[in-house]
């Protein structure tokens, strides 16, 4: 089950204008170096796991895969999100000790 905390960090993130979300912003903010991590959710499609697996790999960005599309989305008050890159150093730092 996903922790409250670390969803209530990516919200927080994402009003301070920390995180882009959706595929395609996701690939762009990793391409250009904005991504400090990038999480997808653990129902994505295995064409689209590789995909990310692989770019963060080349790019030298951390990935984790966490709660599902719904709830990624919901604790950016979005619909459904399969991705997301949280583009500040310091968030991704809070994110990740909490994952890990």
């Amino acid at each position: 089950m996903a922790s409250e905390e670390v969803l209530r960090l990516l919200g927080l993130a994402y009003r301070a204008g920390s995180v882009v979300s959706g595929e395609f912003k996701t690939e762009d903010a990793v391409k250009s170096g904005q991504a400090a991590l990038v999480i997808i959710a653990e129902d994505v499609s295995e064409n689209t796991r590789k995909k990310f697996r692989n770019m963060c790999e080349f790019h030298q960005v951390p990935i984790r895969e966490y709660a599902d599309k719904d709830l990624l989305g919901h604790s950016l008050g979005k619909e459904f999100r399969a991705s997301v890159a949280i583009t500040d150093e310091g968030f991704a730092k809070a994110v990740l000790k909490k994952m890990d």
